[in-house]
């Protein structure tokens, strides 16, 4: 009997990985996943740069103090990378001229510790690094934001001077008028106009934009420009820098964790990670066992249809099929589940050799070996209680119409641990993930999604048990229901004719 099921899998093992289609499928997801991760940091860099202009109504030359803090971020890593570096050539060198002295404070407090804070740069350095860079012609300009790839604002946002637009020593309202022609026919991206008098108010600060959906240059230039009026704020209310600094700080409490010998230590982006990753798993193995799963009951309706069933249960019994069918494409499922996992290590490996210098720690859950065994035996039980429930249901089914209508309530089960993945990673033990890992239909996914919890051992232990239960409960039901309504044709039978086959002996 055990020879006879053994054939039955092999055979349907062998007639899925023969064909191409089971290979592409199998590259398409991992290839997928990768284009969604990949997209946006591709799109990001081929985003165009957004031309803006100020116009500024007060008398305090505001939009000039704006803009040299809304640049003091990029000012910052390039005077570090000038005091650094040496043997510049081009504008790099003019630039290292230009700041001479300043620059030796910066470069000497470099020191080869990587964990030791780098020291800060001075805000007259970044301002005169500002006024540097603003005398050089728009070439060189041009070529130092092409070169280094670190004045990540100007590779995003660049301003167009009212000079620059012709629009110098014209009255304000004709001047805005003007830029809003320019607008409407793409010259600018957006303006600004600076209020009259930011200690008064600022109901006069305005932004005009076509592009309504991308508030990003918006958010960048407003964070400068409130940085600046609360300084302007300080300095007429006779507040010292210090004393308002201190007002200003904002409390952020430090993440840590205490060890097992009870020191302290960070929480780093790892511990996240761990924490974040079952989340991964889950929608994994959710595929892995819907994929699966769906796949035996088309193969079985469709043999039903074919009549090539009739053949097969001339050679074997009905329980010899439906178990080498079920484990046949449950060890597909496991090459797919184990396909995935290579593939997954390879871009972790492939995202360190491209990234160096990038921070990749959270991604260590998934080389982690715990992760991906919990995820093949999870995959493996619960494609075993969800393919015994279809080849059941694929077995009264004369048609893949009449199997779709019944994959539904099958399915609406299926989307619970998807809409609850997120409250689970967030709450591992919390009431509702205890009560659904309980749920044997749920087990599964629910438990994987736990695991970053993580839960205690006697709920693995019983969750397991009632799990491998659950196997055993629903194969011997699907074996009545297979042996009956595999042969049956005509109109699929009703619920009370299959309840009562669950019924016999």
């Amino acid at each position: 009997m055990a020879n006879k099921t053994l054939l039955v899998a092999q055979r349907e093992y062998l007639e899925n990985i023969r064909t191409k289609t089971f290979w592409i499928g199998i590259l398409a997801f991992p290839v997928l996943i990768a284009i969604s991760l990949g997209a946006g940091f591709v799109l990001a860099k081929l985003k165009q740069t957004q031309n803006y202009a100020v116009l500024d109504l007060g008398t305090e030359r505001l939009a000039d103090k704006i803009e040299k803090q809304a640049r003091s971020g990029d000012m910052e890593k390039l005077a570090r990378l000038l005091a650094k570096s040496d043997g510049l050539g081009g504008v790099m060198k003019t630039l290292q001229a230009e700041l001479g002295s300043d620059l030796a404070a910066i470069g000497a407090g470099s020191g080869t510790d990587p964990a030791a804070k780098p020291p800060e740069v001075p805000a007259a350095v970044q301002e005169k690094l500002f006024d540097a860079i603003m005398k050089l012609p728009a070439g060189d300009v041009e070529a130092l934001m092409a070169e280094q790839k670190s004045l990540a604002s100007a590779q995003k946002y660049r301003r167009k001077s009212l000079d620059e637009l012709g629009l110098a020593g014209l009255p304000a309202a004709e001047q805005e008028q003007q830029l809003e022609a320019r607008l409407q026919r793409g010259e600018l991206f957006a303006y600004f106009v600076v209020g009259k008098d930011p200690l008064a108010g600022l109901d006069d600060f305005r932004y005009f934009s076509k592009n309504v959906t991308d508030s990003d240059l918006r958010t960048w230039y407003e964070r400068a420009a409130t940085k600046v009026v609360q300084d302007l704020r300080i300095a007429e209310a006779g507040i010292t820098r210090e004393v308002a600094t201190r007002i200003k700080q904002e409390v952020r409490f430090q993440e840590r964790k205490r060890r097992a010998d009870g020191s302290e230590a960070p929480v780093t982006a790892a511990d996240k990670g761990v924490g974040w990753a079952p989340m991964a798993f889950v929608y994994m193995l959710w595929i892995a066992v819907f994929t699966a799963a769906q796949m035996l009951l088309t193969n079985t309706v469709e043999e039903k249809s074919n009549r090539i069933i009739e053949v097969l249960l001339s050679s074997v019994s009905p329980g010899q099929l439906m178990s080498g069918k079920i484990w046949g494409i449950g060890a597909t499922g496991l090459t797919l589940t184990v396909s995935w996992a290579i593939c997954a290590l390879i871009g972790v490996w492939a995202a360190e050799q491209l990234m160096p210098g990038a921070d990749l720690s959270s991604l260590a859950a998934a080389r982690d070996p715990l992760y991906l065994a919990s995820f093949v035996i999870y995959f493996l039980l619960g494609y075993l209680l969800y393919a015994a429930i279809l080849v059941g249901l694929g077995s009264v089914c004369n048609s893949l119409k009449e199997a779709q209508n019944l994959l539904q309530p099958v399915f609406v089960l299926l989307i619970i641990p998807l809409v609850s993945m997120m409250f689970i990673v967030q709450e591992p033990n919390g009431v509702v993930a205890k009560v659904l890992s309980y749920v044997p239909l749920f087990t599964p996914f629910t438990m994987m999604n736990r695991a970053g919890g993580p839960p205690e051992v006697y709920e693995y232990v019983i969750t397991t048990i009632l799990l491998l239960a659950s196997v055993w409960l629903a194969f011997k039901g699907a074996g009545k229901i297979f042996r009956v309504g595999v042969l049956m044709t005509g109109n699929p039978p009703k619920l009370k004719e299959i309840l009562g086959w669950l019924k016999q002996a």
